[in-house]
């Protein structure tokens, strides 16, 4: 099998496992890369970044009580508390040094949650936490801490699921979407799994567990009978032998490749994630299969993953933004289809080819344009000083054809951002 260069291997790991690679990065070889992106337990320079404070939802009105006016300013100050979130979100996947960010943003898809239902943005960031935390460490803690996380239940209808008037969609996505597949459950298990999940309602600050509401007695779930609860439920869907496989794949075709690894591949990174289910020993392995290194290993940037891999390049930080290109910024985003805390369903975002339509390269070009506007861009004079600037290692002859004419550094930068080189993770 022919093998991309070893400095493609490096930017394909900053490309990966962080958000693309910031001034110098190119520069330091594979094992090192891969042990500043895997080895710390902390990323210091996101660390740096103090949360946002100030999100209390606004008081809850009964509906009857409710004006117009009261119910524009409470949506209103919602909207600035999202904003706030973002923002924070946006400039610690710049700064980040370690795969802790990138790995935060992969289990934000794939527990996907969205504040459009959910309302609450503390809610939203204590989530974001709890994935930041246990991003690189035991899937099963993760899992565990999900299925019972505040903004889950309200976005899955935790809180609706008591004893005697059963709601299944957690149990359900659950098992689908987040530990096993479709295939590896029965409907009797979604039924009795939501058993399991009864309990829980949401207070003004979390959620919690309310025993009388919790239905008691024996239940049969995957094969196995108890008084199973919700981390019991958790537990029951992880020891299935599909779970390993699953989260192994999902892993994969986000961070590897879009072709699914074989079954020999399977078994050597299943034996790496181990009984601990270990994230960081899973993707290490993953690093050392020779598809990490085939040239058709390629993946399409998702939107976020583009926009803020081009802020690094640029030494631009969301924060640092004025007001109104914060604006522009996130309704970037948005109009290419991606904005943090928005996932559009359960199943989280799409991936591939779904993000190169003709509305979005549009959409992709102007926020370019904006963004390479407030860069120093004074080192940026041809096509190959603007190669060096986005750690692309040259241009296809089409490529080089639409960037020869172009002088204005701002415009020569925006467009190169906007080509296949930089908008594909080769």
């Amino acid at each position: 099998m022919t093998e991309i260069s070893e400095r493609a291997v490096v930017r394909r790991l900053n490309d990966r496992f962080g958000f693309g690679p910031a001034p110098g990065d190119l520069e330091t070889g594979v094992e090192a890369t891969v042990r500043r992106l895997l080895g710390p337990a902390k990323d210091a320079a996101a660390a740096a970044v103090p949360a946002p404070t100030g999100l209390e939802p606004p008081e809850t009105v009964k509906k009857k009580d409710q004006d117009k006016d009261a119910k524009k300013a409470a949506n209103k100050q919602r909207a600035a508390q999202e904003r706030k979130l973002t923002i924070w979100w946006l400039d610690r996947m710049v700064v980040s040094r370690t795969a802790t960010e990138r790995l935060t943003w992969f289990w934000h898809g794939h527990f996907a949650t969205s504040n459009q239902k959910v309302r609450n943005a503390a809610w939203m960031l204590a989530q974001n936490q709890t994935q930041r935390t246990v991003a690189l460490g035991r899937f099963g803690d993760l899992a565990q801490a999900m299925i019972v996380d505040t903004a889950m239940i309200r976005w899955l209808d935790g809180q609706k699921n008591r004893k005697g008037s059963p709601n299944e969609n957690l149990a359900r996505e659950f098992m689908e979407l987040f530990t096993l597949g479709i295939g590896h459950y029965q409907e009797a298990d979604v039924a009795q799994g939501a058993r399991s999940l009864t309990g829980w309602v949401l207070r003004k600050d979390a959620a919690a567990f309310e025993r009388k509401r919790f239905d008691t007695g024996s239940k049969t779930v995957l094969g196995k009978t108890g008084d199973f609860d919700a981390k019991g439920f958790a537990r029951l869907a992880l020891a299935q032998p599909a779970s390993a496989g699953f989260v192994i794949g999902r892993l994969w075709f986000r961070l590897v490749s879009a072709t699914p690894p074989d079954a020999a591949t399977v078994a050597r990174l299943t034996t790496a994630y181990g009984v601990n289910r270990d994230v960081k020993s899973l993707l290490t392995a993953m690093v050392a299969e020779a598809a990490f290194k085939d040239p058709a290993s390629s993946l399409v940037k998702e939107p976020v993953e583009w926009a803020v891999g081009l802020m690094r390049a640029l030494r631009l930080r969301p924060s640092k933004l004025e007001e109104k290109e914060q604006t522009k910024l996130l309704a970037g985003l948005r109009g290419m289809g991606q904005l943090p805390y928005r996932p559009p369903s359960v199943g989280g975002w799409p991936a591939g080819s779904s993000w190169l339509t003709t509305s979005a390269g549009v959409t992709r070009l102007q926020l370019a344009q904006q963004l390479a506007k407030k860069a120093d861009l004074s080192a940026v004079k041809d096509a190959n000083a603007v190669a060096a600037l986005l750690g692309v290692d040259g241009w296809s002859e089409r490529t080089k054809t639409a960037l020869a004419g172009l002088k204005d550094a701002a415009q020569l930068t925006a467009v190169a951002a906007c080509a296949p080189e930089y908008v594909v993770s080769g």
